[in-house]
């Protein structure tokens, strides 16, 4: 069950990589353009730097956002849970919400980001997640009435 999450967690570790990249590219090009002498505005009306200049910040924030979860990442480590035990930090979820199946492994960052791991799509929840809070102590078989789920199984 261990090796199953380590691959887990390296399948995580690598799609945060790989989105950090590509936010670092895009960030650069977006700071290129901001600093070009060509997009420096024409008239009063022309906004074209002002934009870049925006779009640079916001895609910067993303990049230190995304470079702080690669470095939780780089430093977790997934406890293995057993049949008995609380959902707690760590642990990989199966929930059925509504009559529908989904993964959730419950972790400190990248809340939202969805990997495909052993022909099953899981989730990030972070603790910022209500789902998540609503997760935290409960115990495979047990379930909830808002939402509505049942959790079916715990790693």
């Amino acid at each position: 069950m261990m090796n199953a999450k380590q691959r887990l967690l390296e399948t995580v570790q690598t799609e945060i990589r790989s989105r950090l990249d590509r936010l670092s590219r895009a960030a650069r090009e977006a700071h290129a353009a901001a600093t070009d002498p060509g997009s420096k505005a024409e008239s009063k009306y022309d906004t074209r730097s002002l934009e870049a200049s925006y779009l640079a910040a916001g895609q910067a924030r993303q990049v230190e956002d995304m470079a702080r979860d690669a470095e939780i990442f780089e430093q977790l480590t997934l406890p293995e849970f057993g049949v008995e035990d609380e959902i707690a930090a760590g642990a990989l979820v199966e929930v059925d919400i509504d009559g529908e199946s989904a993964w959730y492994l419950l972790v400190p960052g990248g809340g939202g980001l969805t990997v495909e791991w052993e022909d099953r799509e899981v989730t990030l929840l972070t603790p910022s997640s209500a789902l998540y809070r609503t997760l935290l102590g409960m115990r495979m078989g047990e379930s909830s009435e808002d939402p509505e789920l049942f959790v079916s199984e715990v790693m």
